[in-house]
């Protein structure tokens, strides 16, 4: 497995190992012990997936403390532009935003420590999207930054009129007027 950091502390970039043929592939999505010598030592609890097409976008979402939670996300089908938002008063990257194009033909994943918002928007016509998470998903600890707030900035690599968006997404409050504290 390849491990990459990026310019936000926390932040890794995973390229697990692909054996593949004629057949197809093989590779290893997931082990405790090479993920604990990558210094990642989240204890998963819950898997979740979800399957979107071309244009939506979901997020910026996050859980409150003490009910948040660690990301290991990846694309199984298609190619999304995977998204984390600093929320870390302390960090020196407070506040900034770091993506990465995933899809199931670059197998690669992206670890969000807690402590981050988290969204995605479909870049192809559907998305086949797998996360892990070390805290149980609790509705009362739901919090979430807007999409589109020009204080974060962010190029969902979509244009705007084409992005589908939830209702429940079209009301959360900017980074500016959201509560977190982490």
């Amino acid at each position: 497995m390849n491990i990459q950091k990026t310019p936000i502390d926390g932040l890794l970039i995973l390229t697990p190992r692909v054996f593949g043929d004629a057949r197809g592939y093989f590779l290893e999505s997931y082990n405790a012990e090479r993920y604990r010598e990558a210094g990642i030592t989240a204890d998963f609890v819950q898997d979740n997936e979800s399957r979107s097409t071309r244009g939506v976008v979901r997020g910026l979402h996050f859980q409150l403390p003490p009910h948040a939670q660690a990301k290991l996300v990846r694309v199984i089908e298609g190619v999304v532009f995977d998204v984390a938002v600093d929320l870390r008063r302390t960090s020196p990257t407070y506040g900034q935003w770091f993506g990465i194009e995933l899809s199931g033909d670059n197998k690669k994943q992206f670890f969000i420590p807690r402590g981050f918002a988290h969204g995605f928007s479909v870049l192809s016509d559907t998305a086949l999207f797998a996360y892990k998470c070390d805290n149980f998903y609790h509705p009362e600890s739901e919090s979430g930054i807007i999409y589109n707030d020009p204080a974060v900035g962010i190029d969902w690599r979509i244009p705007p009129c084409e992005a589908l968006i939830s209702d429940k997404d079209l009301t959360l409050k900017t980074f500016n007027e959201a509560v977190f504290n982490f």
